[in-house]
């Protein structure tokens, strides 16, 4: 059965527009301002996606401004597939973060994968070898079966398309609270290595030049996944399955291998490269023309397509996975051709490129769009909304600080170790495949990931970061902390922080709220940044995720990449030789609002955030760089959720050893959460030289044992506790949560 297309008039009659994401001032603007008429069905269906949220970041632009963005270490900020940092040696590296939220809470198992192999395609597609992947998962409680589909299906869509494309996953967070029950976040990071001299550019450039398309074919999966991605999810609209992309691991290995080898051997013919990732086709081709200048000409009719009668909206809208398209010299197409032939793919010409500026689509032989191409790509309208700070952090300010109520410290220890944010995450990564392609050095479990780079002595650090209840109770110094504790989790790891990208997931911008978490978050992330000399490289921002008019907590999600300059400086968590002392840099203080400990006592958080110096934080990070590079400490760990005493027993945890600390403190600041802290061991031999370099900011704390006792005496009590028995609970219980009946 053919379709029948609404006429120009029927879209404007019948608002059809509105159905898509458009609003009527934009429907005016579109019809009045920019092409003088009214646009057909696919003109509007082109439009709706490009101005998309998801796309034209118009609600957000204005923040995204706020960021540092360059940086001499800086080779390609915001604007491309992802960003790239220069590592010496003529290399560099790669990475980008990007979210699959709305598809993975309708369908967790194909939203997750294609979530991975998107970001993937951002990565080669800038020329480099993707060499790990990591990701940051949140989900609601584990009280209900729903839940638990998500979890489980989630973390199988990760590990399965990671594992089948062969890049291992190495790192990532994984966090349970009630916010994210009916809004899970599904955030992919994707790191690449490069040859400087192999940077691509997603551009449509040289008039006459051909556009090729390259992989799987067109089908009608994922049509409107940016529009479905730009608004509220509903709960009796969670059927909307046809907004969910399916993915094929192995074809898109198969084009990874393709496209590199293109790359790097045929320079000569390349001009430009992208992913069609969101909005499919039109973003890909009308971004890469807009970049350039330029104007296309597409020929629907050529486009592989893998369902019979297709409209030229369905094929343009298409979100098919493993598609990439190419802009190539003319007269060189039957090379490319021949290229993919190897790897068994398509590669077919379906257009060229102009000099007009104009986007013309053909189909069946009719023009079936003309449109200026910067309408699309570039002049979607910017909104900046109104804000105003939610009553809750007024009410937050006026509350006196939390005191804890507990009366045995060991109990609340082992306690807080059981809940599912601090619990052991083994069962989740040991679904993945870390070690593929023998490059892993740290995998996951430790404070970041650390790849080394082959041929050098050198290594990449890598993390995924984000606390969003420091962030909903106060988004400025809550966005300082989150990219604070990403560089934390780099420097314990021996590196340098050089960069980050960002995944900006908040609810409804249109609401005042919202749009106040968002840009004073984005504050606190760009003070940070610009402290650490670490720029914003890339990102991708996703709003909209509210379940029945309830919002997530705001959560900006920090990837930070780090340079490790010798591999000898790569350092671990986990403590190393008995008789090693035990040092606590930084002070501690009766910081509960918002932790875990507030969580396990009240069920909730509330309050005003603890107070934070940045200046502190950098000196103390500043510090324990140096002792690591002096070859001063055998083991770092960075304090964060749950405190002293759960970094302590993260230390012990997977060793045989235990350790004897004393602190002058009362028992309940064991679980405080105050920033700029790590947990160093350093030889005894050592321990002169390493004081000397730190001064006043470590306090020595005690000794590193091969008893397997973990012994923490206080002003108020003294816990003792078996290692093993402890750490038998803290990895079962995620297990038992998931085999519980609701």
């Amino acid at each position: 059965m053919v379709f029948l297309e609404p006429t120009p008039e029927q879209v404007k009659e019948l608002e059809i527009y509105r159905e898509w994401g458009l609003t009527d001032e934009e429907y005016a603007s579109i019809s009045e301002d920019i092409l003088h008429r009214l646009p057909n069905y696919t003109e509007t269906g082109l439009f709706s996606v490009m101005w998309s949220e998801h796309c034209s970041y118009k609600n957000s632009k204005s923040t995204l401004r706020k960021f540092p963005t360059s940086g001499a270490q800086v080779l390609q900020g915001p604007g491309e597939g992802a960003g790239i940092v220069d590592i010496g040696d003529g290399q560099a590296v790669v990475f980008k973060v990007e979210s699959h939220n709305h598809p993975s809470a309708v369908e967790p198992y194909e939203g997750a994968a294609t979530g991975v192999g998107g970001i993937i395609r951002d990565i080669f597609s800038m020329g480099a070898r993707p060499i790990a992947i990591l990701d940051s998962l949140r989900f609601g409680e584990l009280d209900n079966e729903r839940t638990k589909y998500i979890f489980e299906e989630v973390v199988a869509g990760v590990s399965g398309y990671g594992n089948c494309i062969g890049i291992p996953t190495v790192g990532g967070e994984t966090v349970f609270d009630p916010c994210y029950k009916g809004n899970p976040l599904v955030n992919v990071m994707c790191v690449g290595l490069i040859d400087q001299k192999d940077i691509q550019k997603g551009q449509a450039k040289g008039t006459g030049n051909t556009i090729m398309y390259v992989g799987a074919k067109t089908g009608r999966d994922g049509i409107h996944g940016a529009t479905f991605a730009s608004v509220e999810f509903k709960e009796e609209e969670e059927a909307q399955r046809s907004a969910v992309q399916v993915g094929d691991p192995f074809m898109e290995k198969l084009l990874m291998e393709a496209c590199l080898e293109c790359i790097y051997d045929y320079s000569d013919a390349l001009i430009g490269i992208q992913d069609m990732g969101a909005a499919g086709l039109v973003s890909s081709s009308a971004e890469m023309a807009s970049k350039a200048g330029s104007g296309l000409i597409l020929n629907l009719d050529d486009v592989p397509q893998r369902e019979t009668n297709m409209t030229p909206y369905e094929i343009m809208l298409s979100e098919s996975q493993e598609r990439m398209l190419l802009c190539i010299k003319k007269g060189e197409e039957q090379r490319i051709i021949e290229l993919f032939e190897k790897y068994e793919l398509a590669a077919v010409t379906i257009g060229e490129v102009t000099d007009d500026g104009l986007y013309r689509l053909f189909h069946d032989g009719k023009e079936v769009a003309n449109l200026p191409v910067d309408a699309l790509a570039e002049d979607a309208p910017e909104y900046i909304k109104p804000k105003q700070e939610p009553a809750r952090i007024a009410l937050f300010a006026a509350m006196a600080d939390y005191q804890p109520t507990f009366t045995s410290a060991a109990e609340t220890l082992v306690s807080l170790l059981q809940q599912p944010t601090l619990a052991s995450k083994k069962n989740i990564y040991q679904t993945y495949d870390s070690m593929v392609r023998t490059s892993t050095v740290v995998g996951p479990g430790s404070d970041a990931a650390v790849i080394r780079i082959r041929g050098t002595e050198k290594a990449l650090a890598m993390t995924t970061d984000c606390n969003s209840r420091y962030i909903y109770l106060n988004p400025e110094i809550g966005g300082q902390i989150a990219v604070s504790e990403a560089a934390r989790n780099i420097v314990a790891s021996g590196g340098k922080p050089l960069a980050i990208t960002d995944c900006l997931n908040y609810g409804n911008p249109d609401k005042p709220e919202i749009f106040w978490e968002l840009s004073t978050s984005a504050d606190g992330i760009s003070e940070a940044c610009r402290l650490f000399d670490t720029p914003v490289i890339s990102g991708n921002v996703s709003l909209y995720n509210e379940m029945d008019g309830e919002a997530i907590y705001p959560t900006p999600l920090i990837g930070m990449v780090g340079l490790i300059e010798d591999s000898k400086h790569i350092t671990t968590q986990a403590f190393k030789n008995a008789n090693d002392r035990i040092f606590l840099i930084g002070d501690t203080k009766a910081d509960f609002n918002g932790s875990e400990l507030q969580k396990l006592e009240l069920g909730k958080i509330e309050g005003k955030l603890m107070d934070f110096d940045l200046t502190i934080e950098k000196e103390n990070q500043d510090a324990v760089l140096k002792a690591i590079q002096a070859g001063l400490i055998e083991s770092a760990h960075d304090l964060s959720e749950g405190g002293l005493a759960v970094g302590l027993m993260e230390s012990v945890f997977d060793t045989k050893l235990g350790f004897d600390v004393t602190v002058a403190m009362d028992k309940k600041w064991l679980f405080s959460e105050t920033q700029s802290r790590f947990i160093l061991t350093v030889k005894p031999e050592n321990v002169p030289a390493f004081k000397a370099l730190v001064k006043s900011s470590a306090t020595d704390i005690g000794t590193v044992k091969n008893n397997g006792i973990a012994k923490i005496a206080t002003e108020n009590e003294t816990i003792t506790l078996a290692v093993k028995e402890v750490e038998m609970k803290w990895q079962e219980a995620i297990p038992c949560l998931l085999k519980q009946k609701a």
